[in-house]
């Protein structure tokens, strides 16, 4: 395992992947000279703290030119994340915060304006969800806060704390703001929810891809197989990502071996990522995305099409198909930024682009509208398996 992490979803706060075997290192000095002379960011920070007139410890300063640095890339995911954020970072990818269960992203909101930080998804039974947010309302500000020119991962650091804390959130509806205050506390998720329908329908939700969400599916899906003989449905909608690894496993479960997902990054060859053999290929399989899947989802869903697996059903997904990689800094922090993008086993491109479904379903309908087209799909597929004069 490599203390390096490779991240991959929406921009919203928190998700990580395959961890990769590679170092990084930076090596500072002169050749040839015996001593070691300061570098330019140090020599500038020992003499700010020194004689400002506004005393700053060196601690901001350090902070302030690595996110300077992290600016110049001109790249909407990057981050940094404090010690204390990092740590925050490692506990939601094992699926447990403090906060109020807001999934976040930068979203362009019209062509002559600048990104705005929105709702990309809500977790179920959570106080933002018995506040009423939704995805797509727009957040103004945290305890004060304005969120315009914030990263995403400073907001979800606004946004957690102590269990039992409230933090005001204002946000914008279709032009109506509004102020709501939540208690935060301590959100287990419960990412795989599993449904069994009428007819052997089996539905499994999956919100995000959390640590040991793909086990919780292949567990599902491994016991008595008349409890899915009327098909499956996999439900994506809403989901911001996660880790990668934990795609690939849920992938796995639908696929005998084959390609997942490759990511490309700059001089290195591109990478191909295998889904374990023996998964269930007969089961007919029904995927449901809309505009808030992203990342992990996307990877999943864009390889059930590309093998042929599932027939996708929803809208349009979000298309964030880049790689960030967050790295541990001596202090305990960690910087993350871009290094690739991802491709489908057919070689497509995700970033910026989505997963276009094969059965398009209005997003005005409503969630109802698509649950019940993908019930019909998988109606379908399940007829046309029985034989032929086999129906009354």
């Amino acid at each position: 395992m490599s203390l390096v992490t490779r991240r991959f979803w929406r921009g919203a706060a928190l998700t990580a992947a395959v961890a990769s075997a590679f170092g990084v290192g930076v090596v500072t000095g002169v050749v040839g000279t015996s001593t070691p002379q300061p570098g330019v960011l140090d020599e500038a920070a020992a003499r700010i703290e020194a004689a400002a007139a506004h005393p700053v410890d060196r601690d901001q300063l350090e902070r302030a030119a690595v996110e300077g640095m992290l600016k110049t890339l001109g790249d909407r995911w990057t981050a940094y994340y404090p010690p204390s954020e990092f740590s925050s970072f490692q506990d939601a990818m094992a699926g447990r915060y403090s906060g109020v269960g807001l999934w976040l992203r930068l979203q362009r909101l019209g062509h002559h304006s600048g990104p705005a930080l929105t709702v990309a998804s809500v977790q179920p039974g959570s106080p933002a969800q018995n506040a009423g947010l939704a995805p797509g309302d727009q957040v103004v500000s945290v305890d004060g806060q304005a969120t315009t020119g914030a990263s995403v991962s400073e907001v979800v650091s606004w946004l957690r704390g102590r269990d039992g804390s409230d933090v005001v959130i204002v946000v914008s509806r279709d032009g109506v703001v509004q102020s709501v205050t939540l208690r935060r506390v301590v959100m287990s998720t419960d990412d795989v929810v599993v449904d069994r329908l009428e007819g052997g329908i089996t539905t499994v939700t999956v919100h995000a891809f959390t640590r040991g969400v793909g086990r919780e599916v292949r567990d599902a899906l491994s016991g008595d197989e008349s409890a899915y003989s009327g098909g499956i449905v996999l439900d994506l909608r809403g989901n911001p990502g996660g880790l990668l690894d934990e795609a690939v496993e849920v992938s796995s479960v639908f696929l005998d071996g084959g390609a997942v997902v490759s990511y490309e990054r700059r001089g290195a060859p591109d990478r191909t990522l295998m889904a374990v053999p023996g998964g269930n290929t007969t089961t007919p399989l029904v995927v449901l995305v809309d505009g808030s899947s992203a990342s992990a989802a996307e990877v999943v869903a864009a390889a059930m099409q590309d093998r042929n697996r599932a027939v996708i059903v929803g809208e349009r997904t979000y298309g964030k198909g880049s790689v960030q990689e967050p790295s541990r800094l001596p202090d305990g922090s960690a910087i993350e930024f871009t290094v690739g993008r991802y491709l489908t086993p057919a070689g497509r491109v995700i970033d910026g682009r989505g997963v276009e479904p094969d059965i398009l379903v209005d997003p005005y309908a409503g969630p109802d509208a698509a649950e019940a087209r993908a019930l019909d799909v998988l109606r379908g597929l399940m007829a046309a398996l029985q034989p032929i004069g086999s129906q009354g």
